[in-house]
């Protein structure tokens, strides 16, 4: 479970005061701070992810865990990254860690907030949120999930959001390699009727990765 924050959320959707009016879903939020932040400042938001079923007390634990693996993986693939945005990596660290905090505190205090819930089924009505936004999941994770399980994730997603669904990054994890059935799912989803666009964003960490999907309702 990764624990970013909110600023580097409102960095990786290109997020301003507008975009965060309205009803935000975090999808999947895993340990995010963006939810716990968001709400201390007075911006409704709620996150999904499967996780949030094994309870506040069994995710805390875990936590510590899963930062040290991931601060392993940068490491021992470090010519993958670039620090422009962060500055250095004890930055980036403390910024986590801070987000961990924030969402430990959060499940805690406003479990309701927290959807356990697996993508491509979500909980909620259609229409039931104004934005969505997917980090790390989709594209992501393209060598397990592939164009379809995305057109149907995509797909849910656009369902419950009443104005936009926003998803970074578009490269692998493995490699930082473009996935490459990005133009033929796009293709698909116009089809089902939505709009599609590539937006570049004021973020960089994973080498090439400074780009997200946005995907709307056509009216």
């Amino acid at each position: 479970m990764s624990s970013r924050s909110f600023l580097e959320y409102r960095a990786m959707f290109a997020l301003d005061d507008r975009d965060l009016d309205g009803v935000s879903l975090d999808c999947a939020g895993g340990a995010s701070g963006f939810v716990a932040e968001a709400g201390a400042m007075g911006v409704r938001a709620l996150a999904a992810d499967p996780l949030y079923a094994h309870g506040a007390a069994v995710l805390a634990e875990r936590l510590s865990g899963d930062l040290e693996q991931g601060n392993a993986m940068i490491s021992a693939n470090a010519d993958r990254f670039v620090w422009g945005w962060y500055g250095s990596a004890e930055r980036r660290r403390e910024m986590r860690l801070r987000a961990r905090s924030a969402f430990v505190a959060d499940i805690h205090r406003r479990p309701g907030a927290y959807l356990a819930a697996r993508l491509p089924h979500l909980p909620l009505a259609d229409g039931s949120v104004d934005l969505v936004l997917c980090s790390h999941l989709l594209f992501t994770w393209a060598d397990r999930l592939d164009q379809e399980w995305h057109r149907a994730a995509i797909m849910e997603m656009s369902r419950v959001s009443r104005r936009e669904v926003r998803i970074f990054p578009l490269v692998r994890m493995g490699d930082g390699e473009p996935v490459p059935f990005l133009d033929a799912l796009r293709a698909d989803l116009r089809a089902e009727g939505l709009r599609c666009a590539v937006r570049e964003v004021p973020y960089e960490f994973q080498r090439g990765a400074r780009h997200m999907l946005t995907v709307a309702k056509r009216h």
